[in-house]
C-alpha cells in the first residue's frame, strides 16, 4: 500500500501567501490615493532635478529598480543603502530625497533624521501611516498597513505603485503598468523550479531590470538561507562567470529596452557553462535555451509588475524545497531596529 503524507505548508510561507494575495489590490489603491503627495514629490524633483533614494533591504532593491526610470526623465538619480549614506554621505543640499521604509521604523531611518533633521525636499515612502517616518516627513503611504510576513513581497509591489504615482505626476503614462496590476499574467513555474532542483545556490542578474534581480536575490537568501546574490550583467561578465556551472542557478531579467540584447548574450553564455538558466522575459527577443518565462512585451514598471509576483513564487518554491520552516526567520526580525 502506498502511503503518502501531505506536507504541511510552513506558517511563514502561509503568511507570505496572504500578503501576496492582496498585493495587486493594495497597489492599485496605493496608486489611486497617492496623487496629492506624489504631486508634491514631483514638484520637488522638477525644482531640484536631483534625487537621492535611500533605504535598506527590500526598500533599497526597490530604489535600485526605479533609479533608471527617474534617470530616463533626465533626473540625476542615485540609490544608496541608508547605512552607506550614514557612514559616507553624499551631500544632501539641493537634492530631493526619498527615504523608503515599509515599517517606517528601521534603526537607520530614525538615526538619519536625528542626525540631519531631514530637509524640506525629503519625502517618505512607507506602508505605515502612524510610524516614525510618516510622522517626521511628508510621506506617500501605501495601502494595507505593514507587511507581516518576513520576506518582502507586497511591500515591494505597493512601494512600486507609489513610485508609479510620482512618475505619473512627472508626466509618464501609467496605463501600461496599471493594466498589469489589474490583470496579472499567470505563469507556470514548474519547469523553472525543476531546473533549479539540484543547484547549491542562485545568482540573479539584469541590466535595466537589475533592481528586480536584487530584490529576488534578497528574498531567495532570506527564505532559503543559501547565499544567493545578484550581480548587474556587466559585473557578472567581469570575472564572476568563473563560478558558473551545473550547481549554480542563473536567473535573468530581460525587458523591452535597449539592454535586452546584453541580457540575451549573458543567457547564452550562462547556458554554455552548464548552469541552469531561468529567463524572465518581457522582450521581443528570441527565446534562449533554458526555462524562459515569457511575458507580454513591457518595460519599466509594467515589466516589473508583471515579473515580480512570478519571481516571488519561484523564490518561495525554491526555499520550500530546502528549508523545513521557510519564511520563519531564525537570525533576523521583520523590522531591523539595530544597526
Amino acid at each position: 500500500m502506498n502511503m503518502t503524507t501531505e506536507r504541511i505548508r510552513p506558517a511563514g510561507l502561509e503568511a507570505i501567501d496572504r500578503e501576496m494575495a492582496r498585493q495587486h489590490a493594495d497597489a492599485i489603491t496605493s496608486y489611486q490615493s497617492a496623487g496629492p503627495m506624489a504631486a508634491r514629490a514631483a514638484a520637488s524633483l522638477e525644482k531640484t532635478g536631483r534625487l537621492l533614494l535611500i533605504g535598506m533591504g527590500g526598500s533599497h532593491a526597490v530604489n535600485r529598480a526605479v533609479e533608471p526610470l527617474y534617470r530616463a526623465l533626465g533626473i540625476d538619480a542615485i540609490a544608496l543603502p541608508l547605512s552607506e549614506q550614514l557612514g559616507q554621505p553624499l551631500p544632501i543640499a539641493g537634492r530631493t530625497i526619498f527615504v523608503t521604509s515599509q515599517s517606517g521604523e528601521s534603526a537607520e531611518v530614525v538615526r538619519w533624521f536625528n542626525e540631519t533633521g531631514g530637509t524640506e525636499d525629503t519625502f517618505g515612502l512607507t506602508l505605515e501611516a502612524g510610524a516614525f517616518l510618516a510622522r517626521t516627513a511628508p510621506s506617500l503611504v501605501g495601502s494595507g498597513g505593514s507587511e507581516l510576513a518576513f520576506a518582502a513581497t507586497r511591500s515591494l509591489t505597493v512601494t512600486f505603485a507609489l513610485h508609479l504615482a510620482i512618475l505619473a505626476a512627472l508626466g509618464e503614462d501609467p496605463a501600461a503598468a496599471l493594466s498589469v496590476l489589474e490583470a496579472p499574467e499567470d505563469h507556470d513555474i514548474a519547469a523553472a523550479l525543476a531546473a533549479l532542483e539540484n543547484v547549491a545556490t542562485v545568482v540573479t542578474s539584469g541590466r535595466r531590470l537589475q533592481g528586480v534581480a536584487e530584490a529576488l536575490a534578497l528574498g531567495l537568501t532570506e527564505l532559503s538561507r543559501r547565499p544567493c546574490f545578484s550581480l548587474e550583467g556587466g559585473q557578472l561578465r567581469h570575472g564572476p562567470m568563473e563560478m558558473l556551472g551545473p550547481e549554480i542557478g542563473v536567473v535573468l531579467f530581460r525587458g523591452q529596452d535597449e539592454t535586452a540584447g546584453l541580457v540575451t548574450a549573458m543567457a547564452m553564455s550562462a547556458v554554455e557553462t552548464g548552469a541552469p538558466v531561468i529567463l524572465f522575459d518581457a522582450s521581443t527577443e528570441a527565446p534562449v535555451a533554458g526555462a524562459t518565462i515569457r511575458f507580454a512585451p513591457a518595460t519599466g514598471l509594467a515589466a516589473i509588475f508583471a515579473m515580480l509576483p512570478v519571481a516571488q513564487r519561484l523564490m518561495i518554491g525554491f526555499a520550500d524545497t530546502r528549508v523545513e520552516n521557510a519564511g520563519t526567520p531564525v537570525r533576523s526580525t521583520k523590522i531591523t531596529r539595530s544597526e
